[in-house]
């Protein structure tokens, strides 16, 4: 009986139905697919893959305004 352990099988049963009443059947794919993509963004991060982004931030796009100038 751990006091700051996981939960055990009564406990995770008691979650999972209260996260069901919360987002209803038809959202829990919607919440799966957002904290996978979550998760994997935050991996990528750690393993330094988000470097990619930083490249791409010195390459800014032209905007129209400045295209008018010329």
């Amino acid at each position: 009986m751990a006091v700051l352990g996981l939960p055990g099988g009564m406990e995770w049963v008691i979650i999972l139905v209260v996260v069901l009443l919360l987002f209803g059947p038809s959202r829990l794919p919607q919440l799966g697919k957002s904290i996978g993509k979550t998760m994997k963004a935050i991996r990528d991060g750690v393993d330094g893959k988000g470097d990619d982004l930083e490249d791409d931030e010195d390459e800014a796009p032209v905007s129209k305004a400045s295209k008018s100038d010329e």
